[in-house]
């Protein structure tokens, strides 16, 4: 059945190709050389004909010169599926048209190469690239697809770097190409994450591109990727430290942005000096800036001790390293690299330096939200907290934008126990922290937690009907452990725990429909019972088991599973809501309280809740304190039980 023709205008628009025939697209495919010949040799009698115009000859069924519907052609298809010895032997059988195939692009302008490289066929590359030498010189080892990539370009891309080998060991010019994306296949093969590709392109190709898009080289893309890499790339190219891409950050912007210290390391010892003092065109950050920011107070070591006057380095805005650690909200580690200023004498200057809208890092520490780091610049670096911003404010009247309760109570009692103040302004004038999104959560949870403390006093309303040890006479009623004095602590807690349950449930039903002033107050006290009824129910079930369980199990299991569970409990507790890191903190809050009666009135007029919530926080740790005293007493009453009636006996 004779083939149809298409035009293919990629190659020559006189020229005219035969569709490939399936049987012969199959034995390709599969690599069968015996078969491929056969069907390209066979002979019809008189089938056979010599189209000189069209450059194609016939032979029997098949033909050479056939391609697929994307008009590839059967070298592309063996090198495609690497199958090499297909290759060369289709070479040596076809040799009058070798140059035809071994240049002809498919409808993506691909040759027989570019499809070897991208799969990553090295014995097929091999033997592609020795043919196109032997047969059409090097002109198509550059040869480009439509989006500008040369074979070493796929290769690159797809990390195949016994590909890459072979293909730059035979011409280095494609090394130094871009395709149309501005993008170098060295750049490419960093991306790819083969050490061996860009070991074989930097060992081989002297002069090759490493260019990337956005102006960036292969070193900004190798940060991401592996030191060892870091490391081919400045030991080919120490020039490469010092490059910016199009926001005019260079890669030690972007190592120290990951923080990775190995790699800031190895770049600064390899840059230039200048490198350290280069900064961005966006905001004018050096990568001082950005690794502070970022909260990596290793690589910041790292930079100050290869350059200890980058400390003064400002960016756009006039902020220090300092600034721009503090300037950000909930960034791991950020303390580390305010500590870093704290303890080094020679930079305690930066800690009060003000940018170009006069804000401290205090301000920018309130501002964010670091309650932390604002009690470390009080406590450690002995800020001044009374420095005025352009605007006008204080750190202290920053606080006022916080939106959360406890970051709130946090910042203010870190800047009241060291005398911050509040900027002077008129009493009527001040407006007092609303909380919207406090009142809101209150309202949410406040359901949540009137059911929760609903099964508390459930809960130890049934554990008064079902005594520990039962009954003596079901006529009288009287428990069977009624002498026992844990017995006596058993029903006197889960009388205390009913009672509190049944009080936090009131407060919060209380609190949510009334969503007076007063529903903060009500919410914190329904908690406060809340806790001391789970202390109570974890202690009256501790009494109840002391008192029908065998001594050695109590002694040695029981009361440690209980008390890690409160002590637990009371850990996480604390750590959530503790108004300060330390008691120190809270202590001098208090303190103020006493002697700057004036200055703490003007607080507690703005910041009313801040006062109430310290004082809660230290009545939850009294009730904590006292359910684990309560723990103890529990057992040393049943050890004094034990040891009375072994004296009686």
């Amino acid at each position: 059945m004779p083939a149809a023709t298409r035009p293919d205008d990629a190659d020559d628009a006189a020229s005219s190709l035969v569709d490939m025939c399936t049987r012969l697209y199959l034995a390709v495919q599969r690599g069968r050389t015996e078969e491929v010949m056969a069907l390209l040799l066979q002979q019809h009698g008189a089938a056979t004909t010599d189209c000189q115009a069209t450059r194609i000859t016939m032979h029997g069924q098949c033909d050479i010169l056939e391609v697929t519907a994307e008009r590839n052609t059967v070298l592309h298809v063996a090198a495609e599926q690497g199958h090499n010895e297909l290759i060369r032997e289709l070479y040596l059988r076809f040799r009058e048209q070798a140059g035809l195939l071994l240049s002809h692009q498919n409808s993506a302008l691909d040759t027989p190469l570019h499809c070897a490289a991208r799969a990553g066929h090295v014995r097929a590359v091999e033997v592609l690239v020795q043919l196109v030498a032997t047969d059409c010189g090097e002109n198509i080892m550059g040869c480009k697809n439509e989006a500008g990539d040369t074979a070493l370009h796929l290769a690159a891309r797809y990390g195949h770097g016994d590909a890459v080998e072979a293909l730059v060991s035979a011409v280095l010019e494609p090394a130094a190409e871009p395709n149309h994306a501005g993008v170098s296949p060295l750049y490419l093969a960093v991306m790819s994450g083969s050490v061996q590709a860009v070991r074989a392109i930097t060992t081989s190709c002297k002069d090759a591109s490493s260019m990337g898009p956005g102006s960036q080289n292969a070193l900004h893309a190798a940060v991401f990727q592996s030191s060892e890499m870091v490391g081919l790339l400045l030991e080919w190219r120490p020039a490469l430290a010092d490059q910016v891409d199009s926001s005019g950050s260079t890669p030690l912007h972007f190592a120290a942005s990951i923080g990775d210290h190995a790699m800031v390391h190895a770049i600064l010892r390899a840059a230039p000096q200048r490198t350290v003092y280069r900064k961005d065109s966006a905001g004018g950050l050096s990568a001082l800036h950005v690794a502070a920011r970022m909260g990596h107070y290793r690589v910041v070591e790292d930079m100050l001790v290869a350059c200890p006057d980058a400390a003064e380095l400002r960016d756009g805005g006039g902020a220090t390293f300092v600034h721009a650690a503090t300037a950000r909200e909930k960034r791991p580690k950020v303390h580390h690299v305010v500590s870093l200023a704290i303890e080094n004498p020679k930079l305690r200057g930066l800690l009060d330096a003000q940018d170009r809208d006069g804000n401290t890092p205090l301000h920018l520490a309130v501002a964010a939200g670091a309650p932390g780091v604002v009690e470390a610049l009080l406590r450690k670096g002995k800020v001044r907290a009374d420095v005025v911003n352009n605007d006008g404010n204080t750190a202290f009247d920053l606080a006022a934008e916080s939106k959360s309760l406890l970051t709130m109570v946090k910042l203010v009692v870190a800047l009241v126990a060291f005398g911050a103040q509040l900027r002077p302004q008129r009493a009527d004038h001040m407006n007092k922290w609303s909380g919207r999104e406090m009142a809101q959560w209150i309202d949410k949870m406040s359901e949540s937690l009137a059911v929760v403390a609903s099964l508390f006093a459930t809960a130890a309303f049934a554990a008064g009907f079902n005594m520990p040890g039962g009954y003596r006479s079901e006529e009288t009623g009287e428990a069977s452990l009624a002498g026992k004095a844990t017995f006596k602590c058993f029903v006197s807690l889960d009388a205390v725990a009913v009672a509190m349950s049944v009080i936090a449930v009131i407060l919060l039903v209380y609190g949510k429909a009334s969503r007076s002033a007063g529903s903060f107050n009500s919410f914190v006290w329904a908690l406060q019972l809340m806790w001391a009824s789970l202390n109570s129910l974890m202690l009256a079930f501790y009494a109840a088991l002391v008192a029908v369980m065998p001594r050695k199990i109590v002694y040695q299991w029981l009361l440690l599973v209980i008390y890690l569970c409160i002590f637990v409990l009371k850990a996480c507790i604390t750590v959530w809501v503790a108004p300060a890191t330390r008691w120190r903190t809270i202590w001098r809050f208090v303190q103020q309280r006493k002697q700057s009666k004036l200055k703490y009135v003007v607080v507690k007029r703005q910041y009313p809740l801040a006062g109430s919530f310290v004082l809660n926080f230290c009545l939850f740790k009294a009730i904590s304190f006292l359910g684990i005293l309560g723990l103890h007493a529990i057992f040393g009453l049943c050890v004094y039980e034990v040891f009375i009636r072994g004296a009686q006996h």
